[in-house]
């Protein structure tokens, strides 16, 4: 195919290292901030990743002709790394060699893609003429060029929701058999999915035989056959538990639930399960993934999107992700084949309204209900043999007593060392104002201006109120209770002192005490505040008097619905055909939902002036952001909450494991079994522990760099830039908080890209976490700055990974959740635990396989010895200088003095657990 450049439009590209203009002919010159900035206002350009380009030039109006949009037209549901390298790998294009060929190689893509749609083998044809069509309507910039090259369809295409494949209703699967899986038939196995020419690995035939216990029958009810592994990195964990849940999956006819905390642990493990079922279509029934309702594409929402429900760039966006629906192998919007860039190419957009965010779902009642992406995994689920999941979903599942004929027995949770913060997460309670302002809009519906398809209670159901009396009096009872709750502007009311209603009078009176007892001076720094619930205002406790009675002047009609709801489905007036039947049930779904939360918001209230629950940690906070109020309210953890995991999630399950390179957190197995919800058990848990097989001694190097002032934001960002520079790249910096990075990276960045080293950042960059890392990935010389999220479950390898630098030790924040629950498990010591289990995590980052090697960077001057046990068996340690660890770095590996067996002896003798 001929690649040709048709175009009349200049191209722009501006990196930390200067600007860049090509002419339509492909002629490049260094231009200004200025003079670009200039011509991008009065001449559509051609650019890649427009938002990231009008960050660098500061120019936040920036548009133009976005080559990541016209891919995602030409190649919906194919993901590309929105780099030049990136799309001339995909494309099939030379890689521009430097920074100043990037427009003139932005032309020559633009022609690529172009051509690609005359082709008349272009496989993702259908559908794109009206798609184009729809575009130029909404003055796409792209559409006259596309329809130019796009010949029209001799027949109409048929609709996206006529494209749809229906699932199908499977009958429910049987319990399964009772098996015991042999020594021999579990190495047999593992043999099988790891190959013939494959390393024998010892550790991972032991792991295989360890995860085979919980496939065992168990022995009493309420007592699940519980296995904790801990298996350092390199193992081979996946395979490992992969063997004996396969081989038990097919022998018993059962499904074996993996659940996992990151999405990128999910795409391994749907890359390794391709062994078990090499055959596509054997592996499609076989194997499904789940995640929560908020990560797929709501058909309904599009539609609602598709006819005047978006306007502007977010009706854009509505169209591409329409293209990609009719492509998408699983409709995930996040995580699965959307790319995770084409929502932030729109900036202020719609992405989020595209999925069920709410819970508002009708379920049956929706006309595209047979073709839901939701319920399609959901019942390919109860069949497969393999289900991929998280933890949150597993959580949420049985807290709502979700899928209870096709409750999992056998669970394997992956990334195991998360379970603890996955069920705080999960288990916690919020009487805030954004919360209540949801439950208000679910209730009542739209109100003033608000658009979109948001029905309320009365339009959901306006059948079961024409027929039903004591129904219609019960969603007319609920819609005025529902006045109570806040509206729009409740933020603004509070803040200036004057509420409306009794709930917004409640948080009006939370962010008076909030802001008298605030003692850590965050409020001048723009961070959240909380004080403990202790000793009320009596402003307090006289709104929380009339908070309850406003409440539970909700919570009674909504009861009275919910049992009206259940009289009508169990015995069917002659009006309640079909799709009634379905508007019924599906309201019955998110009814109990909200009850349920209502009636945890009312306990709350209760105990707010009450005895206090040693069960609970209670507390009032203002959220903030950047100095702005975002929310307020009332907060409630559990102490421990694992508690109702191992209740609702451990105890129904016949086998579970639980597995990390890092499951102990720092501590000892006890600490594993409190954090795993073992320790809830009626029986001991079994324990199984591999080092990992890497030579940490030879790969690694630990340097705790000691003259790096704290507190010194230029000599932080100095010591960061020589680091990576020493290293070329391939440095991932962790930070502890977001100020700091983004200073570091405003001093660094250009500094670095004058050397031909990018450098990317979360919370600045305007590209989601999971794309950094992807572009981190494709470019050996790039480095990203990141915080929490980057510290775990991100799998780089070594070429691109080289240097993990840790601007200081990550100490906890001490908030009032926090120092509950360090005076509740051991004081210094479960601080200790926290910051070894981080520095671990983080120092797994270096090493993936046996041929990486690479320096781990502790910018600190005072870290304790007892802490240095967090780095693995063998992996020196030193204490240097700046200027001899820059050295270290540039000259490479090589054999030091290993501090850290010191600190092994040190942490022995000091029987801290």
């Amino acid at each position: 195919m001929a690649v040709e450049t048709p175009l009349a439009f200049p191209a722009l590209h501006a990196s930390h290292a200067g600007i860049w203009l090509a002419s339509p002919d492909g002629q490049v010159r260094t231009v200004g901030k200025g003079e670009a900035v200039g011509r991008a206002a009065e001449t559509p350009m051609v650019m890649l990743n427009a938002p990231l380009l009008a960050q660098r030039l500061g120019y936040a109006e920036l548009s133009g002709l976005d080559v990541l949009e016209l891919f995602a037209f030409v190649h919906p549901a194919r993901f590309v790394v929105p780099t030049a390298k990136g799309m001339a790998d995909m494309l099939g294009l030379p890689t521009p060699p430097a920074d100043q060929a990037i427009p003139a190689f932005l032309l020559a893509a633009t022609g690529k893609l172009l051509a690609t749609i005359a082709d008349p083998d272009w496989p993702e044809r259908e559908g794109a003429w009206d798609s184009a069509q729809a575009l130029m309507r909404l003055r796409w910039p792209w559409a006259n060029l596309v329809l130019r090259h796009l010949a029209k369809p001799d027949k109409p295409d048929r609709w996206l929701f006529a494209r749809l494949p229906e699932w199908e209703e499977a009958a429910p699967r049987s319990p399964p058999h009772v098996v015991t899986l042999g020594d021999d038939v579990v190495q047999g196995q593992l043999a099988s999915l790891v190959g013939g020419d494959a390393e024998t690995r010892q550790g991972q035939r032991d792991f295989a035989q360890a995860a085979a216990r919980i496939f065992a029958p168990r022995a009493r009810k309420g007592e699940p056959n519980m296995v904790l592994a801990e298996a350092g990195t390199g193992i081979g964990k996946t395979l490992g538990y992969l063997a004996p849940a396969s081989l038990w999956a097919k022998t018993a006819h059962g499904a074996v639930w993996i659940s996992t905390f990151t999405k990128a642990l999910q795409r391994q493990l749907v890359r390794e399960a391709k062994r078990i079922y090499p055959d596509a279509e054997t592996f499609k029934s076989k194997v499904v993934v789940r995640k929560g309702r908020e990560n797929y594409l709501c058909l309904l929402n599009l539609e609602d999107a598709l006819q005047g429900g978006f306007a502007g760039r977010a009706a854009t966006l509505a169209h591409l992700v329409a293209r990609w629906a009719a492509y998408t192998k699983d409709g995930d919007m996040i995580g699965g084949d959307l790319p995770g860039w084409l929502p932030t190419l729109f900036r202020r957009n719609g992405s989020t309204a595209l999925t069920d965010r709410r819970g508002e779902c009708i379920y049956a009642g929706c006309p595209h209900y047979k073709k839901c992406f939701i319920e399609r995994a959901a019942r390919a689920s109860v069949q497969a043999d393999i289900v991929i999941a998280n933890h949150a979903l597993m959580m949420v599942n049985a807290a709502r007593g979700r899928d209870e004929v096709s409750r999992p027995t056998r669970i394997i949770f992956d990334e195991g060392h998360h379970l603890f913060d996955a069920a705080d997460s999960m288990f916690a309670a919020a009487l805030t104002g954004q919360e209540t302002v949801e439950l208000r809009r679910w209730v009542i519906g739209p109100e003033g201006k608000s658009r979109g398809r948001r029905r309320g209670l009365a339009a959901r159901l306006a059948d079961v109120a024409s027929y039903d009396e004591e129904g219609g009096v019960a969603i007319e009872m609920a819609r005025m209770a529902a006045e109570a709750l806040p509206g729009e502007g409740w933020l603004g009311r509070v803040a200036e002192g004057t509420p409306s209603g009794p709930l917004e009078r409640l948080l009006s009176a939370i962010r008076t005490m909030v802001f008298a007892r605030d003692e850590s001076n965050a409020a001048e720094s723009g961070y959240g505040l909380e004080t403990e619930l202790a000793d009320p205002d009596p402003a307090v406790i006289d709104a929380v008097a009339d908070a309850q009675i406003a409440l539970e002047a909700l919570a009674r009609p909504l009861t009275v619905l919910g049992q009206r709801l259940e009289a009508l489905v169990s015995d069917p007036p002659d009006w309640l055909d079909g799709a009634a039947r379905a508007r019924v049930e599906g309201a019955m779904a998110s009814l109990g939902w909200r009850i349920d939360t209502l009636r945890a918001w009312i306990s709350m209230l209760a105990r707010a002036v009450g005895p206090v629950d040693p069960d609970f940690v209670d507390w009032l906070a203002i959220d903030r952001f950047e100095g702005r109020d975002m929310d307020v309210g009332m907060h409630r953890h559990w102490l421990d909450p694992m508690k109702p995991v191992a209740d609702i999630v451990l105890k129904p399950s016949h086998g579970v494991l639980a597995t990390s390179a890092t499951l102990r957190s720092g501590g000892d197995w006890r600490t594993a079994e409190e954090r795993t919800g073992a320790v809830h058990l009626d029986h001991q848990a079994a324990h199984f522990s591999a080092t990992s097989p890497f030579d940490y001694a030879t790969q690694s190097e630990v340097l705790i760099v000691t003259d790096v002032k704290r507190g010194d934001m230029g000599a932080l960002a100095g010591a960061y830039a020589s680091l990576i520079s020493a290293s070329g790249g391939g440095a991932l910096g962790l930070f502890t908080a977001i100020r700091r990075l983004r200073s570091t990276y405003a001093r660094i960045a250009d500094r670095l890209a004058r050397d031909g080293l990018p450098l990317y950042a979360q919370h600045v960059d305007p590209i989601d976490t999971g794309t950094l890392v992807d572009i981190f990935r494709d470019d050996p010389h790039a480095s990203l700055l990141g915080t929490d999220a980057l510290r775990d479950g991100v799998d780089v390898p070594g070429h691109s990974l080289r240097l993990v630098i840790m601007e200081q030790v990550p100490w906890p924040r001490p908030d009032i959740l926090h120092r509950a629950r360090r005076l509740a498990y051991g004081g210094n010591d479960y601080d200790d635990r926290i910051i070894r289990a981080r520095m671990a995590q983080a120092f797994g980052r270096l090493i993936r396989s046996s041929g990486d090697k690479g320096h781990f960077v502790l910018l600190s001057s005072a870290v304790p010895s007892r802490l240095l046990t967090a780095f693995p068996p063998g992996a020196p340690v030193r204490r240097v200088t700046l200027e001899e660890a820059v050295n270290s770095i540039k000259t490479g590996l090589s054999p030091v003095t290993n501090l850290r067996q010191d600190a092994v002896e040190d942490f022995d003798k000091s029987n801290l657990f």
